[in-house]
């Protein structure tokens, strides 16, 4: 039998207050993965970090060299802790995440992370469909207002309407729920 692993997607400075791409309540996420990262840890389960980095010059957020390309602050990241790379909304495109969830024999993912409506939603399909049977903590993703033709679709509708989407190829819990596990 496999193990579970927590994904943590882009908690990166750019979400936050001061960044780039400020994202709704991302404080209030970086807190819930927190609880996760602590329960892992206690459990001693792998946790994997995702970095994007964007390659292009003059790019809007995620900058190469930049204080607002740097993971959190605020994560429990530590030397030993597995940091990968990647340049695409999908974790898994053109990174080593499959061989290393391989590698760990990791066979489950709990997913978290930034934004909801982009990256946490292109890995969390491509993980279902390579059979990694996602878990999506609500309050532990962030995602921001979104526009089109004129019209502003708020936050926590963006937030709504993705993980109501999810629970069509995977589990979306509360961090509550969750952890009495």
């Amino acid at each position: 039998m496999g193990k579970t692993a927590l994904l943590v997607i882009d908690v990166q400075n750019d979400y936050f207050p001061q960044g780039k791409m400020e994202l709704f309540r991302a404080e209030q996420a970086l807190i819930q993965v927190n609880r996760l990262e602590d329960s892992f840890i206690k459990n001693d389960q792998p946790i994997i970090y995702i970095q994007h980095i964007a390659n292009q010059p003059n790019a809007p957020f995620f900058e190469v060299g930049t204080e607002g390309v740097a993971l959190h602050s605020g994560l429990r990241i530590q030397a030993d802790s597995i940091v990968i790379e990647k340049h695409y909304p999908n974790s898994f495109f053109q990174t080593t995440l499959k061989a290393e969830l391989e590698r760990l024999n990791v066979d489950k993912l709990v997913i978290s992370g930034m934004m909801t409506h982009m990256c946490v939603d292109a890995t969390s399909r491509a993980a279902a469909e390579l059979g990694y049977q996602p878990t999506i903590i609500a309050e532990a993703t962030a995602t921001r207002q979104l526009s089109y033709a004129d019209r502003t679709v708020q936050a926590e509708d963006v937030q709504t309407a993705c993980l109501s989407a999810f629970q069509m190829f995977s589990q979306v819990v509360s961090i509550d729920d969750y952890l009495k596990r």
